[in-house]
């Protein structure tokens, strides 16, 4: 079969008025490991190479998976694949800016806080897309980057801090835990324009959901409360992170205004 590829490549059509036909690009078994390797390991194909964008695209899902390992049934994002990427973007003189698109029920709080510090400390341009959902820990990565954007039907639910597995009832495991909280009311109060009495109001309401207490946000409810800044889709995440570009090529802009 392979001698008579290469003969019909050669001859050509046995018609010569006709246009030879197009080939299919073949890859060699080694990428075709590669790239099965990347999805794996990664969720993901290779990215674009650099010279083809210079915006890289951040894909936050499912759960985010922590210290312990997750079930194999649950979808993850690892820290440990996000923050490994955070460091290439800002090392890669390509890549100009960073979207961030999040449909995640939470997870980690450690994990989560780590990512969305990553994300504000980027020296490059952020912006951040909620779809579907951004709760729990996902609320304070939302709120990490220069500006965000939620769409019309994403929730995001805002609720207390909670333990899994044993937890040993002595005081310094209850003040533990609210120190981890007010990290994470600081972090979403310093980085949005939602007020620290409003976001503890929504924290701890009764009656939004049940068996539980907390607040759920619905697109519009998001932004009206100032935890996001805008309602909108990948047209307009887009727009304005090119637009968060431009800026930041101007020389000595260091800032982004919302």
């Amino acid at each position: 079969m392979e001698n008579e590829y290469r003969v019909q490549h050669e001859i050509g059509p046995e018609n010569p008025g006709e246009q030879p036909l197009e080939q299919p690009i073949r890859q060699s078994p080694r990428k075709q490991k590669m790239v099965l390797q990347s999805i794996q390991s990664m969720g993901q194909t290779n990215m674009p190479a650099p010279t083809e964008n210079n915006i890289h695209t951040l894909i936050i899902v499912g759960q985010i998976e922590g210290h312990m390992v997750l079930p194999p049934k649950n979808k993850t994002t690892k820290y440990e694949h996000i923050i490994p990427q955070l460091v290439a973007i800002e090392q890669n003189k390509n890549i100009e800016g960073v979207l961030a698109i999040l449909n995640t029920v939470g997870g980690d709080v450690e994990a989560g806080l780590a990512i969305a510090e990553m994300l504000e400390s980027l020296s490059k341009p952020t912006v951040s897309l909620v779809l579907g959902g951004g709760h729990s820990i996902g609320v304070p990565i939302a709120v990490s980057t220069d500006y965000s954007f939620i769409a019309e039907t994403a929730t995001m639910t805002i609720h207390p801090l909670r333990l899994t597995g044993m937890v040993i009832g002595v005081p310094q495991t209850y003040e533990y835990l609210e120190k981890m909280q007010d990290r994470v009311i600081r972090f979403v109060t310093q980085h949005s324009k939602i007020s620290e009495e409003h976001f503890r109001e929504l924290m701890f309401r009764t009656g939004d959901l049940v068996r539980d207490i907390g607040t759920v946000l619905v697109g519009k409810d998001a932004v009206s409360s100032g935890l996001i800044d805008e309602v909108g889709g990948i047209g307009a995440a887009l727009k304005k992170l090119e637009e968060l570009i431009e800026l930041n090529r101007k020389p000595g802009r260091k800032d982004f205004p919302q």
